[in-house]
């Protein structure tokens, strides 16, 4: 399946949001980034139809590519999708996550992503769910994802209060890829995503965490890096020590 090709992604990373940034002041936020373990930027694109707002295009984001050596991380918030992904290849963006809400064909729009970026290089195809779409839409193109983001809370604006129904849906599935034999696809979890959550959806099966707020609001977001990771080793160290959960 398409998440296979991410096995070694499964370690549970965090993804930097700068939706919510003052862009004033990135350079600094960026530096202060710099010698910690973060690999990945998320980078949300909005066209104000899709979602009632708009945020950044393609201009910010080849400044990101020239500027920052993240991999990049592009969650579509847009209508027809399919219009921006040659764009986002040319520009060597690591992975894109499309809304299943946004996508007739999803299918298709999916093989469009993995069909790669410059010189055949692979891009990680994801969907994004909003909190009110049931995972049961993906069962037929589980083979087909990387990876999928569940949305904790309405897409479109930061700093949201956390819907606790991502538990559930992670569930379900992982429920659904035992019944297709596949196995699970990474999962990614956005919206309100702060330190004293970590655990619970660490427990929950969860690998990539996408952090905006709590992370560009902070006056020193380096030592909030280092405290993410730092409850990932003891989540680690408990779960191997109980044999329990589920251990990335």
């Amino acid at each position: 399946m398409g998440g296979e090709g991410l096995a070694r992604e499964r370690s549970p990373e965090l993804f930097p949001s700068i939706l919510n940034a003052d862009f004033f002041c990135l350079e600094r936020f960026f530096d202060r980034l710099s010698g910690t373990p973060v690999r990945w930027l998320h980078l949300d694109v909005m066209d104000g139809h899709f979602v009632p707002n708009l945020s950044f295009g393609m201009p910010v984001i080849e400044s990101l590519t020239r500027h920052v050596s993240l991999w990049l991380d592009v969650h579509l918030m847009v209508e027809l999708p399919e219009r921006y992904i040659p764009a986002l290849h040319k520009l060597g963006v690591r992975a894109i996550s499309v809304h299943v809400e946004a996508c007739p064909h999803l299918h298709r729009v999916l093989a469009m992503i993995r069909s790669g970026g410059e010189g055949g290089r692979r891009v990680y195809a994801g969907v994004a769910l909003n909190p009110h779409t049931p995972v049961e839409v993906l069962r037929d193109v589980l083979d087909e994802v990387d990876y999928v983001l569940l949305m904790a809370v309405n897409p479109g604006f930061g700093g949201q209060t956390f819907q606790s129904r991502v538990f559930r849906k992670i569930r379900r599935l992982f429920q659904m890829c035992g019944e297709e034999g596949l196995e699970p696809p990474v999962v990614q979890v956005d919206g309100g995503v702060t330190l004293d959550r970590i655990e619970a959806l660490l427990d929950a099966g969860f690998s990539w965490f996408v952090m905006g707020s709590a992370l560009t609001g902070a006056e020193f977001p380096e030592r909030v890096v280092e405290a993410f990771y730092r409850r990932v080793e003891e989540w680690r160290a408990r779960s191997l020590l109980s044999g329990e959960g589920r251990v990335h």
